[in-house]
């Protein structure tokens, strides 16, 4: 079962690469921090962040715009909040 998990968050730490080092730090601070102890839910909702344009995401994250849906625009928001 751990290398089934261990496949599955290497293959989550790739999808974080997004090109831009903010954005990579920003969601790889997550993964470390949060993921471990985070519901499943939680866990799904990281994922669909996960699926959104690196444009909107840059414009969420920097504070620029707000995201439509509350539960993304509240887990950027926990995201941000974690000490770097």
């Amino acid at each position: 079962m751990k290398d089934v998990e261990s496949a599955e968050l290497k293959r989550i730490r790739w999808r974080c690469r997004r090109g831009m080092r903010e954005l990579d730090q920003l969601f790889e601070r997550y993964l470390e921090r949060c993921w471990a102890g985070d519901s499943e839910a939680q866990r799904t909702l990281f994922l669909r962040l996960q699926d959104c344009e690196d444009d909107k995401l840059w414009r969420w994250f920097m504070g620029y715009e707000e995201a439509s849906d509350a539960e993304i625009a509240a887990l950027i928001q926990r995201i941000r909040d974690l000490p770097p």
